[in-house]
């Protein structure tokens, strides 16, 4: 996490490990964990990381982990499998723990307080099924699969949650009887029900003898027997959800398309028996062909709605990664300035960074410099910072860099699986926020090589495995596929092993963008058509969610009443903070969702007066503080004639190390040319 100056942490990808091999591939579909590689490319980045030094910078924490399982780092499961202890987890709708003896269910009651939207986790339904221990023993697009065993290593059954399932399904491996910590009495549709905190809970047992057992319930499960016990939709009816919940999920895969401008996701839900699922929808789901009207369910990010579909499809509008900024109308006269400036900031650029994450910076800042150098036709800048920034990838970018230095390179964990810069930085090396860092480096290699092909095969075994860790398809077991993003919550988690209750968290939305935008501008460069569209994909996504839940989020929603102020700056698993890991002033805590600005930051507008409101509350002061450079050009997005007014307060110290006095102005006289 960071202490100063950036995003943060946390990450999470709820890819399947398994999905490349068992999705179907359509010729309009394109299935997340699948297909970026051949067999022969997947060869090849197994090669690369034979290449780089193995070794772990950190200690692996403990694992509860099924042996053969990649680890799943940066994932809203991540806290049931890395630390001392698990912590809970929070599968919209539901909050789930695991406990000494096995597992708590509950519903969040969302809250707010002036600063904070809480949702934690609640133990309303306590189920006993004689456990000594656990472990994840499974895990695929959506879903996660927690097995139990008795206090001689036997295994007792299995617990499997899901993204977008209201059910916990629990699977017995042999029979037995399991004691759930509260009475359910017999209800229609072949359930049994209770209420608990004024809402009702209902019991779904197909095979099985369910009886009181003084203030609980005993389930005689027989082997291979399940039990699912759900929350009632607000609103629905248990009997419309009994059908599904007699027939527990068994999977979930994820297949995306594009139609002309819209970025299409269909999440699949599997069932042992081929009944119907049940399955929520998040607020920012653009459902598709699917009747969403069996009830509703609170959560801290909104209302989530419940659909009878096995295959819940929503839309998001494209977005796509430019490479520069339009200067096509910027009068003479100001492109005589920006050229001024560019010579003056490609003089002051050095690279001294000799961590991940600020060096990234450095590259992406150069790279900026350098397409404007490009554009505006300033050769000798365009050749010297060619030079010197292909020199710095080079050095970056050497497999065995980490052998013959300390700093500037990367190394290959095998015990974590997964890519990690020397020096490490805000916990890289327990893999916090590698798409922050990895999404400068890329974005300035696919620059750099747009037009070098050369270059590009030069600097691939480094790029392409940074592009491998964060959003790759699993390089055979290597690393994890598409490491930092969920699909399903439709943003990334930044935290590697997620040690909180709060479940994991993402802070710098507009990093994450960064990201995907620079996995796009690389395998451009690379001409990988697939990991373009897988990360097109991403980034479409991320940026629809980072303006739902970050800078755009409707404050309406029930609960939310006590909340004060105009964005939300952490988003995590159990609530939502106004505040960063790095500074309480509200300059900061806008400023990080906005963060490095690239080109592809317009995604940000389209709301004038949410953004002034926005800006209004982040600079009570004025612009000549921290981040001050992108809330002038976030205001561009509104108001591009107040923005360049606005310039002359942003001082030297002002302006982001990812940024340059150059790019800014560049920024604002792009936006007010074409007003």
């Amino acid at each position: 996490m960071r202490p100063a100056a950036i995003g943060v942490a946390c990450v999470a990808v709820i890819a399947a490990v398994w999905v490349g091999t068992n999705a179907v591939q359509k010729a309009t579909a394109r299935t997340p964990g699948a297909g970026s590689s051949t067999t022969a490319a997947t060869g090849q980045l197994k090669a690369w990381i034979a290449a780089l030094p193995q070794r772990s910078i950190a200690a692996p924490p403990t694992m509860r982990l099924a042996d053969g399982l990649v680890p799943p780092t940066n994932r809203w499961f991540s806290g049931l499998v890395f630390g001392p202890t698990p912590q809970p987890v929070f599968p919209r709708p539901l909050s789930v723990a695991l406990s000494p003896v096995g597992f708590e269910v509950g519903v969040p009651k969302v809250t707010a307080s002036a600063a904070t939207i809480f949702g934690a986790h609640r133990a309303q339904v306590a189920v006993d099924v004689g456990a000594a221990s656990s472990l994840v023993d499974g895990y695929d697009a959506l879903s996660v699969s927690v097995a139990f065993h008795d206090a001689s290593g036997g295994l007792l059954g299995r617990l499997r949650i899901a993204e977008g399932s209201p059910f916990a399904s629990y699977t017995a491996a042999a029979a037995q009887t399991v004691r759930i910590g509260v009475p359910f009495a017999a209800a229609q549709g072949g359930l049994w029900t209770t209420t608990l905190d004024g809402r009702e809970w209902a019991l779904a047992v197909p095979s099985g003898e369910v009886r009181p057992a003084g203030n609980g319930t005993e389930v005689s499960l027989p082997a291979g027997a399940s039990l699912t016990v759900f929350p009632v939709p607000d609103g629905g009816r248990a009997t419309d959800l009994a059908a599904a919940a007699a027939d527990p999920v068994t999977g979930t895969t994820v297949e995306h398309s594009r139609s002309g401008e819209t970025e299409r996701t269909t999440f699949r839900f599997s069932t042992a028996h081929g009944a119907t699922p049940v399955v929520v929808a998040m607020p920012h789901h653009a459902v598709v062909g699917a009747s969403c009207d069996l009830g509703t369910y609170p959560s801290i990010d909104g209302t989530l709605r419940v659909c009878a579909t096995g295959d819940l499809t929503v839309e998001a509008p494209a977005i796509e990664a430019p490479t520069s900024l339009d200067l096509s109308r910027v009068s003479a006269a100001d492109r005589a300035t920006l050229i001024t400036q560019v010579r003056a900031d490609a003089a002051a650029t050095t690279f001294d960074a000799p961590d991940s994450y600020f060096g990234g910076k450095q590259a992406y800042r150069a790279a900026n410099l350098l397409q404007l150098a490009r554009t505006l036709g300033v050769q000798d800048v365009t050749t010297d910072l060619t030079a010197r920034l292909t020199e710095l990838l080079r050095t970056w970018f050497t497999p065995a860099g980490c052998d013959q230095r300390a700093t500037r390179c990367f190394v290959y964990d095998p015990a974590v699986r997964g890519i990690v810069g020397r020096q490490e930085a805000f916990g890289s090396e327990q893999f916090n926020d590698h798409h922050f860092h990895y999404g400068y480096w890329l974005y300035a290699a696919g620059v750099l090589a747009e037009r070098d092909a050369p270059l590009a095969a030069e600097l691939a075994p480094v790029a392409d495995l940074l592009a491998a860790d964060i959003a790759g398809d699993g390089a055979g077991g290597l690393l994890p596929a598409t490491r930092g993003f969920d699909s399903y919550a439709g943003h990334s988690w930044a935290s590697g092993f997620s040690p909180f209750a709060d479940g994991n968290n993402q802070e710098s939305s507009s990093e994450a963008v960064t990201a995907w935008a620079g996995v796009t501008l690389w395998a451009q460069a690379r001409g990988d058509a697939v990991l373009r569209d897988r990360a097109t994909w991403m980034l479409s996504l991320e940026a629809a969610s980072a303006r739902a839940y970050w800078t755009d989020t409707p404050l309406d929603s029930p609960g939310l009443a006590g909340y004060q102020h105009r964005i939300v700056s952490l988003e995590w698993g159990g609530k939502r903070d106004y505040a960063t890991f790095f500074s309480a002033d509200p300059n900061a805590i806008l400023g990080i969702q906005l963060i490095p600005m690239a080109p592809v930051a317009t995604y940000l507008g389209g709301d004038p007066a949410r953004i002034r409101a926005n800006v209004a509350e982040a600079t009570p002061h004025g612009f000549d503080v921290q981040f001050g450079d992108y809330l002038v050009m976030y205001l561009a997005l509104a108001d591009p004639a107040a923005a360049l007014a606005d310039l002359g307060q942003v001082s030297d110290r002002s302006i982001d190390g990812a940024n340059s006095r150059a790019y800014l102005t560049a920024w604002l006289l792009s936006r007010a040319s074409a007003a």
